[in-house]
């Protein structure tokens, strides 16, 4: 089950999330490097410090994901897909989709606070 997520809509969205994962390639392996990412005042990801791997994978490839794990057993993952720039030593990811997933096999997972039941999770800012 997936539910789409309005990019503006990522401050509220990440509120439920604590570290999460960013993912880069400039060629076929994938590197993934652990993060806190922040909604700055632009509505981006901002993203401290991951590494000169990861600065020299979107110097080759702008293209980037963020995932952020469910925190409680079979809950929601968020998907955040983007182009990643380098500000610095920092990353700024401008959302292009994401979205709140589980696969169905996970729908014994939490109920949302506001009782919508197990295959939506909205959120709105």
């Amino acid at each position: 089950m997936s539910i789409p997520v309005d990019p503006a809509d990522l401050r509220t969205a990440l509120a439920g999330f604590a570290s999460g994962y960013l993912l880069t390639t400039a060629s076929p392996r994938v590197k993934v490097v652990t993060v806190d990412p922040v909604v700055d005042d632009a509505g981006r990801l901002r993203i401290a410090g991951p590494g000169r791997g990861t600065l020299a994978n979107l110097a080759a490839n702008p293209e980037v994901t963020v995932v952020l794990p469910p925190v409680e057993r079979h809950g929601h993952t968020l998907l955040v897909d983007g182009t990643g720039a380098v500000e610095g030593e920092d990353v700024v990811v401008t959302a292009t989709a994401a979205v709140l997933h589980r696969p169905a096999a996970h729908a014994d997972g939490p109920l949302p606070g506001d009782g919508c039941g197990h295959d939506c999770a909205p959120v709105t800012g």
